[in-house]
């Protein structure tokens, strides 16, 4: 059992407007008793008037070092990156991030930006 919790936190950047990032559930999103090997999978919805853009997560440590994961271009297909694996859904403006293989290191705060 991972020691810890996996938070999600959501961001907006960007000085234009109608850019929005929110998640249909309550702001902060707990997931807790994830098991080592296991995956996880956390939901972001956004609002952008832009034709082109970037959707970015990030993760922050204890420590409060915040780190880049992985970013999604708005005409790029699903990205990927080591065992983290972006769902976008243009279309539904929607993107979700899953890390597979969990490990204690993932215990973190996660956040999606636009």
């Amino acid at each position: 059992e991972l020691w810890g919790s996996i938070w999600l936190f959501l961001m907006s950047t960007g000085s234009g407007i109608s850019q929005k990032v929110t998640q249909s559930h309550p702001t902060t999103s707990r997931q807790e008793d994830q098991t080592e090997g296991e995956a996880v999978t956390m939901d972001c919805t956004y609002e952008t008037s832009w034709s082109f853009y970037s959707l970015f997560w990030y993760k922050q440590h204890p420590s409060g070092e915040l780190v880049f994961l992985i970013y999604q271009f708005s005409s790029y297909p699903n990205a990927k990156q080591d065992r983290y694996f972006v769902n976008f859904q243009r279309e539904k403006n929607f993107i979700s991030l899953t890390i597979s293989s969990l490990q204690l290191a993932d215990s973190a705060k996660y956040f999606c930006a636009l």
